[in-house]
């Protein structure tokens, strides 16, 4: 991957405006938000002129780029769109693409940066898709009241190209429509107004999989001089060409990753099965029993299975869907109408083609598809619990497999209960052949997973709460004397006396428009004018003393002094109406007998319990343990590592390894119900190491890591600039000790200097939810308490110290300090 700097020059891009829209959009989608603000850091930043330059920075200080392009030169060889500012951005299949797209597309027109947005698919069924998804959420009010107020375009139009490209415009048309021989607006609308132009291509990988003749008329189009397109971004959820990665990807979101956050389905294949006397007849029927089990387990849920099946041509698809359809009907003894109906054969002229589109609707019947593999991307269908590849072609490189585990991924609306499971149900010959493409496809190759073991004497069991958030608001008394003006003048935008106009006429009968030009002139005011109103204003606002002590501190001179420095700091020659509006709401202040201040309560509705064998299951990669990782293991690891890990593992801790592996000597020193532990950078590889040392470990019981989300999660809420943001947080440590249960979360030493406000909220919300957490236990006659703090290494001796000598319930690190003022 290339890494683009979080360096930003918020002068040109300053992406906390559009943070309240981006949560809003995205949710609790975090990969989304970071995809967002990773493409829109690149685009307006500032720091990179074109990719060439960026791939010039990442190849300086990458030692995997230099191992794997040898030099510079040959690695641009490898870049698709040098010479613009080019990326990819891989989001795995089933995780919303569509919804960082309309995030980049959205910002980039409501900054300014581009006038009309071209997005680019590669079927009719994408886009029919997209245009749909695009219209939802540009009608969405919601959204866009959170767009800033000077936005240039809140409200984009969507549309396809049999209109014209106008700006304020989101075009979404199939790719063929931009080849020269195809009539559309695209080529039209776009001639020259490239710089101004933001293409966007869903699908990337087409581009680079494409024939070599249709890829090389997409990217001729892409680099055209005659448009001169300068920004282009490509989404995918499977960046391969064949089997080897795109060079230009800058943020990627991997199946590994969307699986263990449980954003998308768990996935299995056939590694192995018994050999059958009749291999085509009996796969069918072992397919056809999976299909019937999976259908007994999504009883509960309400759902009706798919099933997939993916041939390597049309002919080969009607051909094994008639062997099906046969097969079925002397299984089941439907009827041939009733199996007609339950089985959908799709290919480019399968006259079930129109059939398609309602297969996600509840009363559908359709259990069975089969299809020719180029046919599967835009299918949004997310009740797709099988899949079977019907030739080993369908599944024999990276982009491949990555494509059909794609189809199958995306998690029901509403579902609720344990992950959802995906089976491929492919030919286990292929099995040794394929195994290392899918481990590597879903990370598993050069990963070790850790998780919690069930049968562990050290897993013990924690209280969460559910809330239902209310605002508050909270009232603060104005001390007077009020200080005004504390910068010695008013803020005002730039305005003119004279401002010209141009009004557009449309003709009744003809249509035909006309411009009408004019000018109109605004009311002005002198500097002595205004300050005279202004001193007057104190005899309405005030009274009393108060009234003597500012009619003395701003007599008309004075006001008329900060009126005139308002003038010169905003450069401004006249005072307008506008102006003379901003001058008296200044004093304002005067008025107001109290801020307020709006604060959210979290109102408990449900105290439940969480043991930690339900902590997620969460791998550290090769390049984790090379890069920060560490990971902890003893002599009883192994015993509990998956066969499909076991390699890596032993490659990993293997003394001169070159990863970062630390054994624990003595494994009943390893008093966590994790199979290993991954310190995730070295303050928390410094605080694991105290949790095993002998002389900690006899004070105590157990403790576990916890994952960054999905285990033990507290609300809270904080102000990111201007724009409020709900959050949610899991602490890093859970320890207990006695009737004491210990809540820690790790930050840097720097962090007491400068402590955020987004820990400071934290703090509070967290204290808060173990106070009540506490509360509820005294009334209920527990006696086990919880207690919460922030920690730096600055802080561990002593924390380790208060837990040896039993006073670390009245423990209170530095920072816990800071974060409390």
């Amino acid at each position: 991957m290339l890494e683009v700097s979080t360096s930003v020059d918020r002068r040109k891009w300053d992406e906390n405006k559009y943070e309240a829209f981006i949560d809003e959009l995205c949710e609790n989608r975090e990969y989304q938000k970071n995809a967002i603000r990773a493409a829109m850091r690149y685009l307006l930043g500032g720091e990179y002129r074109d990719l060439r330059n960026l791939a010039g920075k990442n190849f300086e200080h990458n030692e995997i780029l230099r191992d794997k392009y040898g030099s510079i030169g040959n690695m641009e060889r490898y870049l698709q769109l040098p010479d613009q500012l080019a990326a990819s951005l891989d989001l795995a299949t089933g995780t919303g693409k569509s919804y960082v797209m309309y995030g980049i597309a959205a910002i980039m027109l409501a900054e300014g940066a581009v006038d009309r947005v071209l997005v680019l698919c590669p079927s009719t069924t994408i886009e029919t898709g997209l245009l749909e998804k695009f219209e939802l959420l540009a009608g969405n009010a919601d959204l866009r009241d959170l767009l800033p107020a000077n936005a240039v375009v809140n409200a984009p139009r969507v549309i396809n190209a049999s209109e014209s490209i106008v700006s304020g415009s989101i075009c979404i048309e199939n790719y063929h429509a931009i080849l020269a021989h195809v009539r559309s607006s695209i080529r039209d609308s776009l001639q020259g107004k490239g710089d101004r132009t933001l293409i966007l291509n869903d699908e990337t990988h087409h581009v680079a999989n494409e024939v070599a003749s249709k890829a090389k008329r997409w990217k001729e189009f892409l680099t055209d001089p005659d448009y001169g397109f300068r920004y282009v971004i490509g989404v995918s959820g499977t960046c391969y060409l064949g089997n080897e990665y795109f060079s230009d990807v800058i943020y990627r979101y991997s199946l590994r990753q969307a699986m263990e956050e449980k954003f998308v389905k768990k996935v299995q294949y056939v590694a192995e099965m018994p050999r059958t006397r009749q291999p085509e007849t009996e796969k069918w029927q072992l397919v056809l029993n999976r299909h019937e089990e999976i259908r007994r387990k999504l009883k509960a849920h309400k759902l009706r299975p798919l099933t997939i099946v993916i041939t390597k041509d049309i002919r080969g698809c009607k051909d094994v869907a008639e062997k099906f359809k046969a097969f079925l009907k002397e299984e089941t003894g439907k009827s041939r109408e009733q199996i007609d109906e339950q089985v959908l054969v799709i290919h480019s002229d399968a006259p079930d083609l129109p059939r398609l589109a309602s297969v996600n609707n509840a009363s559908n019947k359709v259990e069975w598809i089969f299809s020719v593999s180029m046919l599967n991307e835009g299918w949004d269908v997310k009740r797709v619990f099988q899949i079977v590849p019907h030739e080993k072609k369908a599944f024999e490189s990276k982009l491949l497999i990555a494509q059909v585990l794609g189809r199958g991924l995306r998690v029901p609306d509403g579902w609720k209960g344990t992950q959802p499971e995906v089976t491929v149900f492919n030919h286990d010959r292929w099995a040794d052949d394929i195994r290392h493409l899918v481990h590597e496809v879903l990370e598993f190759e050069k990963r070790i997973p850790t998780f919690s073991v069930a049968s562990s004497e050290f897993n013990f069991e924690l209280l969460n709460i559910e809330y239902n958030p209310k605002p508050r608001t909270e009232t603060y008394k104005m001390e007077k004397p009020y200080q005004l003006f504390k910068k010695g003048y008013v803020d005002l935008s730039t305005e003119l006396p004279v401002e010209d106009m141009t009004v557009e006429f449309e003709e009744a009968d003809t249509g035909v428009r006309t411009q009408w030009k004019t000018k109109i002139k605004h009311k002005t005011y002198t500097t002595r004018e205004v300050a005279e109103i202004m001193f007057q204003r104190f005899e309405d606002l005030v009274d009393g003393e108060d009234r003597k002590f500012y009619i003395k501190q701003f007599p008309v001179e004075k006001l008329e002094e900060i009126v005139k420095k308002s003038l010169k700091e905003t450069n401004n020659k006249v005072i307008t109406e506008n102006m003379r509006q901003k001058f008296l709401q200044s004093l304002g202040t005067l008025q107001r007998k109290a801020a307020q201040v709006v604060r959210y309560d979290f109102e408990p509705t449900n105290y439940y319990p969480v043991s930690t064998t339900e902590r997620p299951q969460e791998s550290a990669s090769a390049s984790d343990l090379k890069n920060g990782k560490t990971i902890f293991y003893t002599s009883k690891t192994k015993e509990n590592m998956p066969d499909e890990y076991k390699e890596f593992y032993e490659e990993a801790v293997e003394e001169g390894s070159g990863f970062k592996c630390a054994k624990v000597a003595n494994h009943y020193d390893f008093k966590t119900p994790l199979n290993a532990v991954v310190s995730d950078h070295d303050n928390e590889r410094r605080f694991v190491k105290e949790l095993v040392k002998s002389e900690n470990t006899q004070h105590i019981d157990a403790w576990i890591k916890s994952t960054s989300m999905s285990f033990y999660e507290i609300d809270y809420f904080w102000k990111k600039g201007e724009h409020p943001k709900r959050g949610k947080f899991n602490p890093d440590f859970f320890i207990k000790t006695g009737k004491l249960i210990l809540v820690v979360e790790i930050k840097d030493d720097d962090e007491i200097s400068e402590p955020s406000v987004e820990n400071k909220k934290k703090n509070e919300y967290a204290l808060a939810h173990f106070e009540r957490i506490n509360a509820y236990l005294r009334k209920n006659k527990k006696r086990v308490q919880y207690k919460f703090n922030f920690l730096t290494p600055t802080d561990f001796n002593g924390y380790f110290q208060s837990i040896r000598d039993s006073k670390v319930v009245n423990f209170r690190s530095a920072l816990d300090v800071e974060l409390r003022k």
